[in-house]
């Protein structure tokens, strides 16, 4: 019996798009190693490293940590042995043309790319509605799914949650996109994340599948 060989995935997504909950189906279903940006600096950090010091003393300040050292903590991440062994699902990376670049010229192999749609109207209507409860760290939404009402004046509307500050992260969004999706022309595929998360699944799964299926039987 041939082995499966394991999958390269980027998932891409804006802000409120549901991709958190797809990339969890994702890493159960298909046993890949969920990696964000956070957690793969968090990672050198932890292993301090040369490259880890650097990024915890940016992180610490408060500064944006510039592509290098970003893809220097993906690089030493991706070389590790739970990921050769089981494959990647890279979250929120590349998020620059730059980034897209070099993982290129690190020679990672990334055989999908999932971009998951979901139109601005509907992404703003989603942050906006949210509201946590302070005590809980319980998420709600005043239209998708209310707080019961003996929460309803406990409940806040996070800091970060307004129609301008969710338009300033969209267009942050859009602009690194456009400048990342021509890398993945070939291997792109659209999904439309305004259905429900059951059925924004049954896609993903299905061309996720079909692409380990035809990975394993290339030669």
């Amino acid at each position: 019996v041939g082995r499966k060989k394991p999958l390269g995935i980027i998932i891409s997504g804006a802000p409120a798009s549901g991709k958190g909950t797809q990339c969890e189906y994702i890493r159960e279903e298909f046993g890949v190693v969920h990696l964000s940006t956070g957690d793969m600096l968090r990672a050198a950090v932890a292993a301090g490293t040369e490259l880890g010091k650097k990024a915890k003393a940016l992180m610490e300040s408060g500064q944006l940590v510039p592509d290098d050292v970003v893809i220097g903590a993906v690089k030493e991440r991706l070389e590790q042995d739970d990921v050769k062994e089981h494959g990647f699902l890279l979250d929120g990376f590349p998020r620059t043309a730059a980034q897209a670049q070099a993982l290129a010229d690190l020679g990672i192999e990334v055989d999908i790319f999932v971009m998951l749609n979901v139109p601005d109207d509907a992404l703003v209507s989603r942050v906006v509605g949210r509201r946590i409860d302070p005590e809980t760290g319980n998420s709600y939404h005043v239209d998708f799914n209310p707080p019961p009402p003996e929460l309803e004046d406990r409940v806040i509307q996070r800091a970060d949650d307004t129609e301008e500050k969710v338009k300033v992260r969209l267009e942050g969004f859009h602009d690194n996109i456009s400048a990342i999706k021509e890398f993945y022309t070939d291997i792109t595929h659209e999904v439309d994340g305004e259905r429900p998360k059951e059925h924004v699944w049954d896609h993903i799964k299905g061309v996720l599948s079909t692409t380990h299926a035809e990975k394993s039987a290339a030669k």
